[in-house]
């Protein structure tokens, strides 16, 4: 598969300590597309071996608008479904540009271990060093280990290592949009975690169509008028909730964006700091990164101050479990109750639909209504825009905000990129797999 992809997939066995590599057949992209389409061919093809399997999407990495996540796709520990969880930040993107589509991983270690993919290879280090570290301590070590900021990772705290259900992987030093458990998967193969990093290109079939196309779609995409807001609590007005801004305003240091998307679905909240600096600070641990909507918004209800609501999400990043599921299941009200609790928490968290797909990302259309009408119609559309955010790899907040970003569009640049005739049918039969 020459173009909009490294061509590669790789499988990495934890029991036997082997890394093999398969090409990525032109065939599998004409059947399945990419993203989830291809993790849960994947999934299907190892589910003997229990995989974690890795991906981006077809356009991940691109100029196409939000081109920004990636995927795992796994069974929940929790759930005993077959699962997907977007990779956002930057990560996903770091993914392709290290050299591979998918990582298939098998199999358990018999001691801990990390992997390390870099500009085509990967290795199978030892974690000895980290494991029982905390997600923080854990990024920063292999950041100082490879000499470069700039690395990637998806990580598990001590959550994962102790097997809770709640035990979420992280991505850098954020809490994810995990909600099935997966770093309980991680913790039970000894898997501390991914680190990525790569310089790769992504070639295209028909380069210069593909950039026109992309930029016009993202010219129509900039002439929405909520790409004046910025941020999460603007994100939780929309939903209703009035007075989030307000409680948030006094910490709000920043927003940030996604690879290439539009609207900063990310908010940085200074709590040890003067939330205005200018300047980067001098602090060790001057705040914390949120994208977790409804977390933030479950400390809110819970009484906490702004302040302490992100020293819990920060708390909650450090140790790798789900902030939604604490806030929610913990029974704390104050922020040393909550952050005690962690190992204790027990109860069921809702997953809407199918339950395949994280409720991190809210259950209907934000800023923009897309003309649809009751809470059937609403759900049917929230995982159809899902799945197919997933299979080509944008960023599935924003998805949820932009008509602009439709399957027709998606299908034209998928089809310019790659060269090949990639229609409605193929993608309606892909939905049907993934739903199957």
């Amino acid at each position: 598969m020459e173009y909009l992809s490294t061509d590669k997939i790789l499988v990495i066995d934890l029991n036997s300590a082997q890394v093999e590599e398969d090409e990525l057949d032109e065939s599998l992209v004409e059947e399945k597309i990419g993203g989830i389409g291809i993790t849960k061919y994947l999934y299907d093809k190892y589910k003997d071996d229990d995989p974690i399997v890795v991906g981006t999407g077809l356009l991940t990495g691109t100029t196409y608008p939000a081109s920004a996540s990636g995927q795992i796709t796994a069974r929940s520990p929790v759930t005993g479904k077959v699962c997907h969880c977007p990779v956002i930040y930057k990560v996903g993107v770091e993914i392709k540009y290290s050299g591979f589509d998918y990582i298939v991983v098998k199999g358990k270690s018999e001691s801990p271990v990390y992997l390390w993919i870099h500009d085509g290879v990967a290795d199978i280090s030892d974690a000895a060093d980290i494991w029982g570290k905390n997600v923080w301590e854990a990024t920063e070590e292999l950041r100082t280990f490879v000499g470069d900021d700039l690395l990637q990772t998806m990580m598990i705290g001590p959550a994962g290592e102790n097997g809770s259900d709640y035990a979420q992987i992280c991505y850098n030093h954020w809490s994810s949009p995990d909600r099935f458990g997966f770093g309980k998967l991680f913790g039970s193969k000894n898997l501390k975690g991914f680190a990525f990093r790569g310089m790769g290109l992504i070639e295209i079939a028909e380069p210069e169509d593909y950039v026109e196309r992309s930029l016009e779609i993202l010219k129509e995409v900039k002439e929405n008028s909520f790409l004046e807001k910025k941020g999460l609590g603007n994100i939780l007005l929309a939903l209703g909730e009035d007075d989030t801004n307000e409680w948030l305003d006094p910490i709000t240091h920043r927003h940030s964006a996604d690879y290439f998307t539009p609207y900063t679905t990310n908010t940085a909240l200074f709590l040890d700091e003067d939330p205005g600096l200018l300047e980067e600070s001098k602090k060790d641990e001057p705040g914390v990164l949120v994208s977790d909507i409804h977390a933030l918004l479950g400390f809110k209800k819970l009484g906490l101050s702004a302040v302490d609501a992100g020293l819990a999400l920060k708390a909650c990043a450090k140790y790798g479990i789900d902030p939604f599921a604490v806030a929610q299941l913990s029974g704390k009200t104050t922020l040393e109750e909550i952050t005690a609790s962690f190992d204790s928490i027990k109860g069921e968290i809702a997953i809407p639909g199918r339950g395949i797909f994280t409720p991190w990302c809210p259950a209907g259309p934000i800023f923009n209504d897309f003309s649809l009408s009751g809470e059937d119609e609403i759900l049917a559309w929230w995982e159809r825009r899902q799945a197919v955010s997933m299979i080509f790899g944008i960023q599935p907040i924003f998805s949820l905000m932009c008509p602009e970003l439709n399957e027709e569009n998606m299908l034209e640049l998928a089809s310019l990129g790659t060269g090949l005739d990639l229609t409605q049918e193929i993608l309606d039969a892909v939905i049907d797999d993934i739903f199957g």
